[in-house]
């Protein structure tokens, strides 16, 4: 505005401004602690609430491991797992799946090596609804027969999808190579087409009535409970399901060979190698454990760690590798095991010269370390970002679970994010070093044997095969 507009005595308004808001001090966080209890039927219930989570996650851990499948189903866990969303004796399977989404939940269920796990969300204003539609479904299952029978041709289905997806048939083909031919673990988790097409209704009756039942199972139950009667409904819905209080069946030892040695599932003509490269480590209750995590996340746990960087930013051979440790079984004893792998894609012609890097940096951790800075980042990005990993419910409850599963105390995520933040950058190296010997992995690789062959037996990392896709 002009000094004369500006005289001439125009009014001349101004802006008052708000003070900036100013970060406030960092609340302490800790992983829920739940609140363990048990229903007259023997059902162990873990609850946490927690205000403002307004959808409800519930999550049911069954002792019915892979292994107790019969000799020849295998797979039959997994078809019971997702036969129990379809039909009760209130409900057939469209009734059932229609009351379902009148409460506007969701109801999954899969099955593992350590047993069954059924999953449930749900707005905490229907939790006792669903909660009833939830205790139906193992309490008592309809398990028709047209239903099996479709929930088997869908599986068969799956099948041949999966044995065409690299990255799943060199997961196959690494439990084949580490574990005995007796041994659950060495096959399909879903089964085979051959297990498979076995399975009817009466298998799937005989797997539910031998392990399904209150007394070896656990309900973690997450959420705001402002307003709910979690106890009526929880006495009503789950408390009402009765059943036989046998002792789960025992698990056997898990014995590995990972002898160094490489398997080449041949793909001819592809265009990429698919890399999973893997041993047996220890229980997740090792002392070991914490450091392990943190020396695993420092070496191939995110873009920024040792594996990318080299084979990734500086080379050019992949998008993308990783390390991790997928635990297996775990057991209160410690006679558990976790799969420790390396997982990545590289074009063919650059197979040999991916993998002789990647043992160079495999070397160069045994020979020099880990630095401190590695060990810094790796430590904020695991412990600083915890806080957000369990904004919802469903995250709390799944960790819960999976502590259940494993037979770890229920302050264990807690006390692992603080082991963490203690442990040191040579404890972290000596622990990722443990975790992959050079000299103890099974190298897998799903690609065109006639390119890489050749290259990765110069390689000198162990005696090669190839076997067809």
């Amino acid at each position: 505005m002009s000094d004369a507009v500006a005289s001439a005595g125009s009014i001349v308004s101004t802006m008052d401004f708000h003070p900036q808001p100013q970060g406030g001090a960092p609340k302490p966080w800790a992983f829920p602690a739940p609140e363990r209890t048990q229903l007259a039927n023997g059902l162990t219930l873990l609850t946490s609430h927690r205000p403002g989570q307004q959808v409800v996650a519930v999550e049911i851990n069954l002792v019915a491991p892979l292994e107790a499948e019969p000799e020849g189903l295998d797979g039959v866990a997994t078809i019971m797992a997702r036969a129990l969303s379809e039909g009760t004796d209130k409900h057939d399977a469209e009734e059932f799946a229609a009351e379902l989404e009148r409460c506007g939940a969701t109801l999954d269920a899969h099955a593992d090596h350590p047993g069954l796990r059924v999953s449930l969300e749900v707005p905490a204003s229907r939790l006792a609804r669903a909660l009833g539609l939830l205790a139906d479904a193992l309490r008592a299952p309809a398990f028709p027969v047209s239903e099996v029978e479709r929930l088997v041709r869908n599986r068969l289905d799956e099948i041949p999808h999966e044995l065409a997806n690299p990255a799943r048939r060199a997961a196959m083909a690494l439990s084949k190579e580490l574990f005995p031919a007796t041994s659950r673990m060495s096959r399909p988790r879903q089964g085979t087409e051959d297990t498979v097409e076995r399975i009817d209704a009466a298998a799937v009756r005989a797997f539910y009535d031998a392990h399904v039942r209150p007394a070896t199972a656990t309900a973690v139950v997450v959420g705001d409970f402002a307003g709910v009667d979690l106890d009526a409904a929880l006495a009503d819905t789950l408390g009402a399901w009765t059943g036989s209080t046998a002792e789960p069946v025992k698990a056997s030892p898990i014995t590995a060979d990972d002898t160094g040695r490489v398997v080449i599932v041949d793909r001819p003509g592809a265009v990429q190698t698919q890399l999973l490269i893997g041993r047996i480590g220890a229980d997740r209750h090792d002392r070991v454990w914490p450091a392990q995590v943190l020396g695993t996340y420092c070496l191939g746990g995110t873009l920024t760690s040792r594996l990318d960087r080299v084979l990734r930013e500086e080379k050019g051979y992949t998008y993308g590798v990783r390390a991790f440790g997928q635990v297996l079984r775990s057991s209160a004893d410690g006679s558990g095991a976790a799969m420790l792998a390396i997982s990545g894609s590289v074009d063919t012609a650059s197979t040999g010269p991916a993998l002789e890097d990647l043992w160079k940096v495999l070397r160069t951790l045994a020979a020099e370390g880990l630095t401190d800075s590695e060990r810094d980042v790796a430590v904020q990005n695991l412990v600083g970002v915890a806080p957000l990993k369990y904004e919802t419910a469903a995250a709390v409850a799944g960790t819960l679970a999976d502590q259940v599963e494993q037979h770890l105390p229920d302050d264990f995520q807690a006390q692992l994010y603080a082991r963490l933040a203690e442990t040191g950058t040579v404890e972290a190296t000596a622990a990722a070093v443990n975790a992959f010997p050079v000299d103890r992995l099974v190298t897998v690789l799903v690609g065109d044997a006639a390119q890489i062959a050749g290259p990765v037996r110069e390689l000198g990392i162990g005696e090669v095969t190839v076997v067809g896709s």
